[in-house]
């Protein structure tokens, strides 16, 4: 089995789940979020929440550098949104839990993020209209069970559930970047 075989697929029902905090950053956290990065660079992704992976605890990984050809990881253990303003920005989201789709959701353009990282230490994140502001948003929605499809409308909803099934069909995997209409 390999990296991308450990990513969760909608309609898992784990992704609906809201995730429970880490109370103590130990060596098995650590040892997630490294499986974690391993799965998302596998994929090449540039976000990853535990959930996506089976794990239910307040855990993400990022790195928007990552199709630039750098690595530039953040992990966020219990992340926290402390502010998202500024304009609403749409844009076209895809997801390692549905591959083969893109779906339009709109997210406020600015967000300041709070997390601890593996020391243990409070860090804080502010992003705004760049990849990164989209990012953490929508990691942040796996960890409280909402993923992409519950920003749509109940037709684009539908809509867009017939296209990732259209592309599950035609062999979509985590990280197919092929867009099936």
């Amino acid at each position: 089995m390999g990296a991308l075989d450990d990513i969760v697929c909608s309609p898992d029902p784990r992704l609906h789940q809201v995730c429970e905090p880490i109370d103590q950053i130990t060596g098995s956290v650590k040892q997630l979020a490294k499986r974690m990065l391993k799965c998302m660079y596998a994929a090449d992704g540039v976000g990853l929440a535990a959930c996506q992976i089976g794990e239910m605890v307040r855990l993400a990984v990022v790195d928007v550098d990552w199709g630039a050809g750098e690595k530039n990881p953040y992990v966020l253990i219990n992340p926290t949104i402390i502010e998202a303003n500024g304009e609403e920005i749409t844009s076209e989201e895809g997801c390692l839990s549905f591959p083969g789709i893109r779906v339009p959701v709109s997210r406020p353009s600015h967000v300041i993020v709070q997390a601890l990282n593996l020391d243990g230490d409070l860090m804080q994140y502010e992003a705004a209209d760049n990849l990164l502001a989209v990012c953490l948003q929508h990691e942040i929605d796996h960890l409280n069970g909402i993923t992409m499809i519950e920003h749509l409308s109940p037709a684009e909803r539908v809509a867009a559930m017939r296209r990732y099934a259209a592309a599950l069909e035609a062999g979509a995997r985590p990280g197919d970047t092929t867009i099936i209409e």
